[in-house]
């Protein structure tokens, strides 16, 4: 790690999305790993190259025991997690108290103006504390497609969003795993800077739905709806009441062009151009068939 954080890189989330492409970015680079979750098993058996540790965030007890002996932390908020507080803010703390020598936060775009998110909470916390941190805010990630939206793709042929018109310069996590290995290679020079982080192109979703439908060799269609008809729709969806009000927030946000912006961040960080929305749909044409694989 070339000799600026001593100890392994405690990642937050590697059962996930962001978390998982960030552990195995950092694995690919050489760099010790140690995995935090619930079950500590099941991330074991996942990165078996990697320490793994029990951390919940509902759980103070557990916190000093993944913190102890962490060179730098990338940490993200779990989207059950609405009080940041005493959870992620008060984990922090822990880190800071065991020396912990850099802090990597996969915020969300728009996270520094926009008081309505968690994610401004924990980078308030962040300015004012005591451990260098880099704060990385990427816009919406082309994994939605097989996560929030791959039950309406997969059974209705249809995706449904409160964005109207609106566009988003889709990122892939593959992507922010590797700009957090990159920035956690030499943490110095990224210290005290909030990053930006899209992919190389703005679409809207209906061209969402032209990019399935040509993968997919079937119709998919855009369904603009209403903030409260998407609400319902989630919470039918059995999306916990936290999860569906931050999405509605961001989705909403869409038609206001808060995440149309194409920024040159991330290729600079990656030394070479960022994944783009049509080869994500183009390598996972399997999550969007008619009877998806069970997980």
């Amino acid at each position: 790690m070339s000799g600026l954080v001593k100890g392994p890189v405690l990642v937050i989330g590697a059962s996930g999305n962001v978390g998982g492409a960030a552990a195995r970015s950092l694995l690919d680079a050489g760099l010790p790993v140690r995995v935090a979750g619930t079950d500590p098993g099941a991330l074991r058996r996942r990165f078996p190259t990697a320490e793994a540790v029990r951390l919940d965030f509902l759980d103070p007890a557990t916190f000093d025991g993944a913190a102890a002996g962490a060179g730098a932390l990338f940490l993200l908020r779990p989207p059950p997690i609405s009080r940041v507080g005493p959870t992620l803010n008060a984990f922090v703390d822990a880190a800071a108290r065991h020396g912990v020598g850099h802090v990597v936060f996969a915020s969300v775009a728009g996270a520094d103006t926009n008081r309505l998110v968690p994610h401004h909470r924990v980078e308030q916390h962040l300015r004012t504390g005591t451990v260098p941190w880099t704060i990385l805010r990427p816009g919406f990630f082309a994994q939605n497609l097989g996560d929030a939206y791959r039950t309406d793709i997969a059974t209705d042929d249809r995706i449904v969003l409160p964005a109207g018109d609106g566009r988003a310069a889709f990122i892939d996590t593959r992507d922010i795993g590797e700009a957090a290995a990159v920035i956690l290679a030499d943490p110095h020079r990224h210290a005290g800077n909030g990053y930006l982080l899209t992919g190389p192109q703005a679409l809207s979703f209906t061209d969402v739905a032209r990019l399935l439908t040509g993968a997919l060799d079937r119709p998919i269609r855009y369904e603009p709806t209403t903030a409260v008809r998407y609400l319902w729709h989630l919470r039918r969806r059995r999306t916990p009441l936290t999860q569906a009000l931050v999405q509605t927030v961001l989705h909403t946000g869409l038609r206001h062009g808060q995440a149309e912006q194409v920024d040159p961040t991330l290729p600079r960080l990656l030394g070479r151009p960022a994944r783009t929305l049509e080869q994500y749909i183009g390598q996972h044409r399997h999550l969007w068939s008619a009877s998806p694989p069970a997980p």
